[in-house]
């Protein structure tokens, strides 16, 4: 369990404190808090003035891709979001200043809820909560599909037209800028998914990294609220159903790790296949093309990760684990090599 202390890596609480009781209303300016998560995206706090507690966000320290964790984009849909049926956080302030943490940061409510990573926490639930909870999140997913961009005032978050291609490119272009090594195959499945684009599709609000810790859990096995959107845009939303199966395959071949976690493994968890069923009953799009998703999951999280390795082996991650980032990368790319013979 994280500690509680007056000073945290990326946080000056002397300098959040004044702004916060300027936003947000009752807050006090003695300041504590915690690291929540550090290093893989976004880092994450809990700050409290002893009666009130929020949550912080602000980007990775060091080497930070361009477009790759934009507050404003996070902030912006999930304030979007607060009265559809999309369970997220209650957004409170959004800081474009730099002088204040050093970037760009936001607030938001603190929703109560467990963010389930590996196999072990499911399987002390047993397989029917565990089946409950995988559930919830496939039909999550898909009601997020379901909203309208332009109802919720997200008109112009995003370039729907050539999203995929665009995706395309934009990975292999978080890949040079993170370049430490030679990967070929990377290079193989950049031009395969270059090659061969799937026509384009109704757009739809994509969150970037849907997966179940990426989802409070609440005590009766609901969603309570999805997080972390520094991804988020409008776009092809079978792109996110696609990473959500990738992270189901790559945790298990991997047995969990930085890059994937293990969830999916528990007994109880939906299959792939069911997975893929129950987002096709709720929704009308083609899935005739969903090897390509897979496949450009694959080489989006393979990016990912590289940038993880590239921050690690300059001492740019807060927290644990980063070491073994870099071997997953491989078997990455190998398992969206696979993916483009499949669904044909």
């Amino acid at each position: 369990m994280p500690t509680t202390q007056h000073s945290l890596p990326g946080l000056n609480l002397v300098r959040l404190g004044p702004w916060l009781t300027e936003q947000v209303a009752g807050a006090g300016q003695n300041l504590t808090a915690r690291l929540l998560a550090g290093g893989r995206s976004n880092l994450t706090y809990e700050v409290t003035d002893g009666v009130s507690t929020w949550i912080v966000r602000r980007p990775p320290l060091g080497h930070v891709l361009a477009t790759a964790h934009d507050m404003a984009r996070e902030y912006r849909v999930m304030s979007a979001l607060q009265d559809t049926a999309v369970p997220v956080p209650r957004t409170y302030a959004l800081c474009s200043d730099d002088g204040v943490l050093g970037a760009p940061f936001y607030v938001m409510e603190r929703v109560a809820g467990t963010p389930y990573r590996n196999a072990v926490e499911l399987e002390r639930l047993g397989p029917e909560r565990t089946r409950v909870i995988s559930a919830g999140l496939v039909d999550t997913l898909a009601m997020l599909h379901a909203v309208d961009p332009v109802a919720v005032g997200l008109d112009g978050f995003g370039r729907p037209e050539g999203f995929l291609p665009r995706q395309v490119r934009r990975w292999k272009a978080q890949l040079d800028a993170s370049y430490c090594r030679d990967l070929p195959a990377a290079d193989e499945l950049y031009d395969r998914l270059a090659a061969d684009v799937p026509p384009r599709s109704a757009p739809g609000i994509v969150h970037g990294d849907y997966r179940l810790d990426n989802v409070l859990t609440d005590d009766q096995d609901r969603p309570a609220a999805v997080i972390d959107w520094e991804m988020a845009t409008l776009g092809d939303p079978l792109t996110d159903l696609a990473l959500l199966v990738l992270y189901q395959r790559v945790g298990t071949l991997l047995g969990g790790s930085a890059v994937a976690p293990d969830a999916a493994s528990a007994p109880g968890f939906l299959a792939e296949s069911e997975i893929v069923e129950r987002y096709a009953a709720r929704s009308e799009r083609d899935l005739s093309r969903f090897g390509f998703y897979l496949a450009l999951a694959a080489f989006k999280l393979a990016a990912v990760a590289e940038g993880i390795h590239y921050r690690h082996l300059r001492g740019q991650t807060v927290g644990s684990g980063f070491e073994h980032v870099g071997a997953a990368v491989q078997p990455v790319l190998d398992t969206g090599l696979g993916a483009l013979k499949e669904y044909r």
